[in-house]
């Protein structure tokens, strides 16, 4: 028989919250790869599903991912689940969908929960395009890049983040996009499920003076494209066309004047006429 994986989303609270589909492949699958068997074991009970479980997660992919390719050569399924949600967004599983394609495994999707896509719904903002960021870089210079993109982004961005991380994550977003308004949503499809809106600066406030709970997702709402303009209107009129220019040193002469021209809303002979004079 010809091996397989099976991408399975579970549910990110509520446990009704998974199709029949999935239910049957976790049940039909010869081995389910789950990123926390402890956490996995309360929904296959709740079902009275008994396939065997192993550990797949990001401190033993490295190992654990050429063992499970394996498996699915010699022709076993493998039905692939997260904690919580769709594998392969933020967790390790896009690193053994990957190795299956290379290893010409078929794979298939079985679509259900998402923790942004659900927040995305619940959050009252206009969400017709949006950024999907996930968990913050750990790695500084990642994060710092990262955050000065944020400052121009006119769409909103969605970050997830853990309750003991909320109140610093937000101070972070303040310096980088400033007092935005921020929906924070957790708990989702569970008992105490909560969304709060506020600027950046109130939800500081509010998760300080109560310390949050639970999982979140954060929209971060974009930036006013009209502002943005004025903001880089002003900042070109307090530097001479020279200090314009240096920013593209790296350019041929042609191109930099061309870049100066567009930033400044003037022609490129004008610039031209500007440092010849």
């Amino acid at each position: 028989m010809e091996g397989k994986l099976s991408i399975c989303a579970t549910p990110i609270g509520n446990l009704e919250d998974i199709t029949l589909r999935v239910l049957r492949t976790l049940k039909e699958a010869d081995l389910i790869a789950a990123e926390d068997t402890r956490q996995t074991i309360k929904l296959l009970n709740a079902y009275d599903i008994e396939t065997p479980m192993i550990s797949y997660h990001k401190f033993n992919e490295t190992t654990r991912a050429p063992q499970l390719i394996q498996m699915m050569q010699e022709g076993r399924h493998i039905a692939l689940v997260s904690d919580a949600g769709t594998p392969g967004i933020s967790d390790p599983g896009e690193t053994l969908i990957r190795l299956c394609y290379e290893a010409g495994i078929p794979v298939t999707s079985l679509p259900g929960a998402s923790a942004f896509v659900t927040a995305m719904t619940l959050s009252g903002l206009p969400m017709r395009h949006f950024i999907f960021e996930g968990f913050l870089p750990t790695d500084k210079k990642e994060q710092q890049a990262l955050l000065a993109s944020l400052a121009e982004e006119t769409r909103p961005v969605l970050l997830y983040e853990a309750p003991h991380h909320l109140v610093r994550t937000l101070e972070t977003l303040r310096g980088a996009v400033g007092d935005r308004r921020v929906v924070t949503l957790r708990e989702l499809t569970k008992k105490h499920e909560e969304r709060r809106c506020g600027t950046v600066e109130e939800l500081i406030q509010a998760y300080t003076e109560e310390p949050p709970r639970g999982e979140f997702v954060l929209i971060i709402e974009g930036a006013d494209p009209e502002a943005l303009r004025k903001e880089a209107e002003q900042r070109w009129e307090e530097m001479s066309i020279e200090e314009h220019m240096a920013l593209y040193a790296d350019l041929p002469e042609k191109e930099a004047m061309k870049r100066v021209a567009k930033d400044r809303g003037i022609r490129k002979q004008d610039v031209y006429a500007a440092l010849k004079s």
